[in-house]
């Protein structure tokens, strides 16, 4: 039995592990915001917590949340409540903000060039559809569970938290790293407004090693700026996103009008997928870097005042909206300049100056900066509101969870996540950054649509057996087969092998929908074409990863081995404690209650 939002309060009132009264903006730093729990609280207490690690990761291996939790529970422990100031119309606008930013200003002429030629446009099309799967996929998670954790808590409820953790930090590095491409290539395209160099604007440090030497003060200054006005008001970030992002809609018609009328057929239709259909597709690989950011939506869920009508409409709406301004862009780059000629580190504003539109450099350079700089917005507002309910959990400091009373936003959080944003942008060049992104975003997005599998299919006590094991068994075929098509994809030239690989992933996908009865039905809006949708998501995430190269594949290795360390050292006992001094609260609040009634104090407790 799900308790009622007042007892929720009640027992976390009685825990330990709530976030503790701060000042005015909330950000004291004592011991206790960091490590409040009991595994921290000397060396003899943490040592015992690490000889139970296999116990307590046993525990949080089986052990779920549920949607009601993440909303009430958690959320409770932010001590203060998130202003619900938005509707679809700014969810649509920050989507659209999200989104549109350096990918498009900068890897259509570096794919164009290097894999796809003219056929980026199919690139474009196929990773805006992957995406475009994926946001099914949130959107209904976000109308069921509008929570600020975004992904973050989707996996949590339904895989526990191993593996929502692993998402978590995956995904952080994505916002951060993201959000550091966009600030330095803001500094880029505001140089070509002054007319100067980019590094006119950086300053060279020898004695730092290779493409970590330029040293970006600008890629510090305007994430601290768009910070700021983030952490002061969600509605007004919403106003002043919404007015950029409509003036950056002009600028593009006009960088459309303009090139068009410059147009050349042949530039489009001679050679046009000159590296073939394994460019393309691995041109779509590095382009979904393009349309990540819409996750970001989906964290302000809880910010919504409608979530089961304004965030479909919102995510769908947007998206639709990014993928036919993408594609247009990128035909209108090639028609105006043949692949083999367009520059890769400025492409739109190369193409306009050597068909002598000088002057329109700048409408690009214009619409570059005021898109980078909605992009810069919605990531440092999304990375703000995932990690403040991670530390919700505590599987990060508690401290991070506090939401400002006055503001109604997560100060503390979007402090933390501005300043990760700096460092890595002043330090670190483009070229390293861009290849840190996809690999990470379709890793967690595929886990999303698995998650979604297991809402729809298997409740606890309502799935009988047989139902589960049928479920089970078609979700791995699901999730295999559609590996070895990425697999087979990245190593062979031939067709055969899709055969097998394929007929398995359609037959499993099949027999769910046939064999397996769904255990539960979204209240307030649901993806189509269940377990088809979901399904494909997975098969096309998975087959784009199989696009990426083996250097992406090591460094997320490496940054998911770090995590893991982390998990093993702090974040699995802090979580677990957190988890049973919220039993023991609910415990205390349900023999309470009982004492009220009239009943013994040991009566069962409420599931």
């Amino acid at each position: 039995m799900v308790e009622s939002r007042n007892d929720h309060q009640r027992s976390s009132t009685t825990t330990t592990t709530t976030v503790k009264k701060r000042g005015r903006f909330g950000c004291l730093c004592r011991k206790e915001d960091f490590f409040p729990e009991d595994s921290f609280q000397s060396w003899k207490s943490y040592a015992k917590a690490l000889g139970e690690t296999k116990m307590r990761l046993k525990d949080r291996l089986i052990t779920r949340s549920s949607g009601e939790q993440e909303v009430n529970e958690m959320s409770d422990r932010s001590q203060h409540q998130m202003k619900k100031t938005l509707n679809w119309w700014d969810l649509i606008w920050f989507g659209f903000g999200a989104v549109f930013g350096a990918g498009i200003f900068v890897l259509t002429g570096l794919e164009a060039n290097r894999d796809a030629g003219p056929a980026i446009v199919i690139s474009f099309l196929v990773s805006g559809v992957s995406a475009m799967l994926c946001v099914f996929c949130y959107t209904e998670f976000a109308c069921e569970i509008p929570v600020a954790g975004g992904s973050f808590a989707y996996i949590r409820v339904e895989l526990g938290d191993f593996f929502a953790f692993i998402a978590a930090g995956n995904i952080l590095f994505e916002y951060i790293v993201g959000g550091a491409s966009v600030a330095r290539t803001w500094t880029s395209y505001f140089a070509t407004l002054c007319n100067r160099n980019p590094d006119d604007f950086r300053i060279y440090i020898p004695a730092l090693a290779e493409n970590f030497n330029h040293l970006d003060p600008l890629a510090v200054v305007i994430p601290i700026l768009i910070g700021t006005a983030a952490a002061l008001s969600t509605k007004g970030s919403s106003r002043f996103n919404s007015v950029a992002a409509i003036v950056n809609v002009g600028v593009i018609l006009l960088i459309l009008i303009a090139g068009l009328m410059h147009a050349n057929t042949e530039n489009f239709t001679t050679n046009f997928a000159p590296y073939g259909p394994r460019g393309v597709f691995t041109a779509s690989a590095v382009l979904f870097f393009s349309y990540i950011g819409f996750d970001a939506v989906a964290t302000m869920a809880e910010e919504t005042k409608n979530p089961g009508k304004d965030i479909p409409i919102g995510l769908l709406g947007s998206m639709s909206f990014i993928i036919c301004v993408y594609c247009a862009l990128s035909v209108t780059l090639c028609l105006m300049q043949s692949y083999t000629v367009i520059d890769i580190s400025a492409p739109f504003s190369l193409a306009f100056q050597a068909v002598g539109m000088n002057w329109a450099k700048y409408l690009v350079a214009i619409g570059a900066v005021i898109g980078m700089s909605t992009n810069l917005l919605a990531n440092i507002i999304g990375q703000s509101r995932y990690f403040t309910h991670i530390g919700r959990t505590h599987m990060a400091p508690p401290w991070l969870a506090a939401i400002n009373e006055r503001t109604g936003t997560p100060v503390n959080a979007t402090i933390v996540m501005t300043l990760a944003n700096c460092l890595v942008g002043l330090f670190t060049d483009l070229s390293i950054l861009s290849n840190l992104l996809s690999i990470a975003t379709l890793f967690i997005f595929s886990l999303v649509a698995v998650s979604l599998l297991i809402r729809r299919y298997y409740v606890s006590g309502v799935t009988s057996n047989a139902d589960r094991n049928k479920f089970i068994g078609f979700l791995v075929m699901i999730v295999l087969s559609s590996i070895a098509t990425s697999i087979y994809w990245a190593v062979s030239n031939g067709w055969v092998g899709y055969i097998p690989t394929v007929s398995i992933w359609f037959l499993s996908t099949l027999g769910l929908k046939l064999m397996v009865k769904q255990a539960r039905q979204p209240k307030l809006w649901g993806v189509p074409l269940v377990p088809w949708l979901p399904s494909a998501t997975i098969a096309m995430n998975m087959f784009l990863l199989g696009s990426l190269d083996a250097a992406s594949f090591i460094r997320f290795g490496i940054w998911t081995g770090i995590l893991l360390v982390y998990y093993f050292l702090v974040g699995l006992h802090a979580s677990y404690d957190s988890a049973k001094e919220v039993s023991r609260g609910k415990e205390a609040a349900a023999q309470l209650k009982n004492l009220e009634s009239g009943q013994p104090v040991n009566a069962a407790i409420p599931a």
